[in-house]
Formats: structure tokens, C-alpha cells, sequence
């Protein structure tokens, strides 16, 4: 019996294997799921950047398309309402502007009354005389003012929208308007914009105007069509720009970037689906796994020899265990007992494994918490600061910021000298602080300093120092800049950190309405 029991017990040498196989394992899955996790989420903010720029880029393409088209119909309203005696004049000006650019499907004059006075092309011709009574006609004459005019089925049945400029003689008198039409389900330049998406992924753009009706659309048999149960499109006309992530109205997730075209109260979304933007993440990760795994490998056989190197001393021990009556056992027993050292060293090698994972997962963190941009902490890295500093109870201070005016920076030089701004202002910023704050871009030209420790005294006297060395430092090609930043502190032993990160976001808020250029204390 004794030699039964004897028999159940497993060795230690196979302990030993089977908890390192085991811990290896554990952390491979974990460093596994830590990459999926962090590529998942990268992928999405990439898939949700590139269609907002997307969207925006084609909104200021369609929003310069229809200032030029307003011009020419501004110079041949100037032209028409010289010449409105003259029906060949008319017609022949009406055919200039529709063969000069290709810009229209059709173009016209109207007067006062409505009557149709000229058209273009050739086959509309039979309709000049007549009286036009659609939607178009009459919001271009109550308007008389530069329109875009809504959606609205022609006298030709074709599905419309109008551009229209008025004529005014030289007193002043309104004498009726010169217009051009865009077919919305015919080819048209509005087509010729929007219609080469260049991605071939599965991601699309689609163009609604302030009702919900989709002016431009891949599949041209929903153009015209409202669109109903799409959160994005009803709020679209007081978003600007922007990303999101939503479920369309045909139950597909998609990623959205999204941008207006201001002339015509137009929104232009360009979307692709969330499982296609995943979709090249396996082959990520198997990637990761196959580069991993001669490591793993070489790794699992030196966990073997550490095994064996560990068991060797205890069979010795066990060994003079059973020989205790025999002579030199004691000898034998003190040089077994190096077999300390193995220990160390078995848990060194160990530890030494966890720190390689530890410092895989812990760069992939860093990625995450830090700015592509400039460099600086973004949001994740803030709140993981924020919840060490409120875990330890220590004090700090708060300076909000952000650049004043920044919109017309890249309104005026463009996206690219905004980027290159905001990484200037990362440098000065990190000019003005010490080594241990903490520097965050929050969002776009919203930046946020923690600074451990410090007295409000002291962050007030930081950002004075950053705003003066702001407003002295030359941003070309911009030109001198200023920031506005607002500053409190958290004391570490009431409230909340997040209490202090509001009272100074309020403080910037004060400095904007106070002029700019300032700091705001609370």
C-alpha cells in the first residue's frame, strides 16, 4: 500500500514544467489579447480620421465648386440683364454659360413673372414662353439674393437643384434671375466630385441636404429618397466636423467621418463598415503570434533546462536523505545546499520573463496614451495620471489652454500649418514646465498641463511664463499666435480631481470672454 501512495505523487521536476508551460502561456494570452485590443482600437481612430478628412476634404472641394458656379452666373446675370429685349442674345449668353464649364445640366433665364425667357440645352427650347411654377422657380424669385436652392422636380420631371443669381438693371430694379440646374439622378458635376471614392474597402460617401434627402449617393436609385433612422443625419446640419460611430439605416455599423458645404447647408458623410475595418486584424495577430513563437520556443526549452537544473540538487538531496548513515553524506548535504542559489536564479529567470511582457504591454500602453501628433498625453494617459495622483493624494495644479483663433489658422494656411502649429506649441509647452508634469493634448487645439505638487501661486506663474513666450515666439507662415489658459489646483484631500480639471476648463472659458491672451485663475 505505502508503495501505491508513493505512486499517485507527481515528481517535481513535471511541477515544475507543467506551472512555467502554465505561466508562459497565461502570459502570451495576455500579451496577445493586449495587442488585439490595442490594434482593434487603433484600426477604428485611423478608419474615423481618414473619413472625416475625407468628408471634409470633398465638402471644400463641392463648397469651391459652387462659389465658382455662383460667380459665372453673378457675370452673365450682368450680361442678361442688359440684353433681355434681345431673344438671341439671350439664348446665346444661356449657351455660353452651359458649354463654358460643364458646371450645369442645364441653364436658364427667368423673369419677374416667372416666364421662362431662354434655355439651354437645345431640347429643353420648347418650353421657353412658358410660365415655371415648381418650388425652385418660386424660392429664386422671393429670394432674389446668390441661392442654392432645395431639391424639387422640374418641369422636365427631372430631380433638381437650382442655382440661381439675380438681375438688377441700373436703378436697381430687379428684372428676374439667371440660373443653373443640376440633375441629381442624371450624370452630373456634383457626380464628377464625389463619385471616385478611392478606397476599396467597402467605405462609401453620401451627400443629404438640410431635409434628409440624399443628393449624391452610390446607389443612385436612393437618390431623392429621405433618409429616416439615422441619428448622424439629423443632427448633421449642427455638427460641423466631426467622426462617430453609428448604426446606418440599414442596421450596418459604420465608422463616419462627416463635414457641411455652408453655401448650400449640405453634409457630406464618407463611411465604411466596423467588421471590414477589423477585418485585417487576424491577420495582424497571427503576425504577432508567428514572430512570438520562435521566442516562445527557444524560451519553453529554457524553461526545460531550469526544471532540470532545479530538480538535479533536490535529487541529491533526497539522495543523501536516504544515505544518512553512510559516511561524507554531511559533505555531500552542504554542497547540495548551492541548490539556494538555483531558486534565485529559477525566479530571476522568471521575473526577467514577466518584465520582457510587462514592458510589451506596457509600450503598447504608452502608444495609447500618447498623441501621434504632438507627442504629449492624450486623454487615456490623463485620466491614468489623475487616478495615481488621486491614489496617493497628492496635490497638484491644472492649466487649461488652447490656442486662440485656431480655426482661421487652418482656414487660412490649411490643415497642415495647424498640425505644425500645435507641435510648436507642444515644444514651448514642455520649454515651460518641469520634468515631472505632465503635458496632454485634449483635443484639437485644447492642450492641459498637471503639474504634481505645485501651489496655484507657482501654475499661475507657469502660465504667464508659456503665454508670454507664446505671443513672443513667431509661428510661420501664421505669424504671432496667442493661447488663453485657465489655472486651479486639487489639494489632495477634498473633492475630486476631475472638480479641479472643470474649475479650470471654466477659468479658460473666462479668459476667452474676457479678450484672450490672458490667464484666469480660480
Amino acid at each position: 500500500m505505502p508503495h501505491a501512495k508513493h505512486g499517485l505523487r507527481l515528481d517535481l521536476r513535471t511541477l515544475i514544467l507543467v506551472l512555467c508551460a502554465f505561466t508562459a502561456l497565461v502570459m502570451l494570452c495576455a500579451s496577445y489579447f493586449a495587442s488585439y485590443r490595442v490594434q482593434r482600437q487603433l484600426l477604428i481612430d485611423h478608419a474615423l480620421e481618414a473619413n472625416r478628412v475625407y468628408a471634409s476634404k470633398l465638402a471644400a472641394i463641392t463648397e469651391t465648386f459652387i462659389g465658382n458656379a455662383l460667380q459665372q452666373l453673378s457675370f452673365s446675370a450682368g450680361v442678361q440683364s442688359r440684353q433681355l429685349g434681345d431673344g438671341a442674345a439671350l439664348q446665346g449668353e444661356t449657351d455660353r454659360v452651359l458649354g463654358q464649364s460643364m458646371a450645369f445640366n442645364s441653364t436658364f433665364v427667368i423673369d419677374t413673372n416667372g416666364v421662362l425667357l431662354a434655355i439651354s440645352p437645345a431640347p429643353l427650347r420648347h418650353l421657353v414662353g412658358s410660365r415655371m411654377q415648381s418650388p425652385g422657380v418660386q424660392e429664386a424669385l422671393q429670394a432674389r439674393s446668390p441661392l442654392v436652392s432645395t431639391p424639387y422636380v422640374s418641369a422636365a420631371s427631372n430631380l433638381v437643384v437650382a442655382l440661381s443669381h439675380p438681375m438688377f438693371d441700373s436703378n436697381g430694379r430687379y428684372l428676374g434671375y439667371v440660373g443653373g440646374s443640376l440633375y441629381l439622378r442624371e450624370r452630373n458635376i456634383l457626380n464628377s466630385l464625389l463619385g471616385e471614392h478611392f478606397y476599396k474597402d467597402g467605405s462609401y460617401l453620401y451627400v443629404v441636404d438640410r431635409n434628409r434627402r440624399l443628393l449624391y449617393h452610390p446607389d443612385s436609385q436612393r437618390v431623392g429618397s429621405v433618409v429616416q433612422g439615422n441619428a448622424l443625419i439629423d443632427q448633421l446640419t449642427t455638427l460641423g466636423s466631426g467622426t462617430r460611430q453609428l448604426t446606418n439605416s440599414q442596421g450596418v455599423e459604420m465608422l463616419a467621418g462627416f463635414a457641411n458645404v455652408p453655401s448650400a447647408g449640405w453634409g457630406v458623410v464618407a463611411q465604411q463598415p466596423l467588421a471590414q475595418t477589423v477585418a485585417p486584424l487576424s491577420h495582424l495577430i497571427l503576425n504577432v503570434v508567428g514572430t512570438s513563437a520562435p521566442f516562445a520556443l527557444v524560451g519553453s526549452l529554457l524553461l526545460w533546462w531550469l526544471a532540470m537544473t532545479i530538480a538535479r540538487p533536490l535529487w541529491q538531496l533526497a539522495a543523501g536523505a536516504r544515505s544518512m548513515d553512510r559516511a561524507g553524506t554531511a559533505e555531500r548535504l552542504h554542497r547540495v545546499a548551492a541548490w539556494y542559489y538555483e531558486a534565485a536564479e529559477l525566479k530571476r529567470a522568471l521575473l526577467f520573463g514577466l518584465n520582457l511582457l510587462q514592458e510589451r504591454i506596457g509600450r503598447l500602453n504608452r502608444d495609447a496614451q500618447t498623441d501621434p501628433l504632438t507627442g504629449l498625453g492624450n486623454r487615456r494617459g490623463l485620466d491614468f495620471s489623475l487616478s495615481l495622483l488621486e491614489a496617493e493624494g497628492r496635490a497638484f495644479a491644472v492649466i487649461a489652454l488652447d490656442i486662440d483663433h485656431f480655426k482661421r489658422v487652418n482656414d487660412s494656411h490649411g490643415h497642415e500649418v495647424g498640425d505644425q502649429l500645435l507641435r510648436r506649441l507642444a515644444e514651448l509647452m514642455r520649454r515651460c514646465c518641469r520634468e515631472g508634469d505632465l503635458l496632454c493634448r485634449t483635443g484639437g487645439e485644447e492642450f492641459l498641463m498637471l503639474l504634481p505638487g505645485a501651489s496655484l501661486e507657482a501654475a499661475a506663474a507657469v502660465a504667464e511664463r508659456l503665454r508670454a513666450t507664446v505671443q513672443a515666439t513667431p509661428m510661420p507662415p501664421v505669424g504671432a499666435v496667442t493661447v488663453s489658459l485657465g489655472v486651479a489646483r486639487w489639494s489632495g484631500e477634498t473633492g475630486e480631481p476631475g472638480d479641479a480639471l472643470s474649475d479650470a476648463d471654466r477659468a479658460l472659458y473666462q479668459a476667452k470672454q474676457q479678450g484672450r491672451n490672458r490667464v484666469t485663475v480660480t
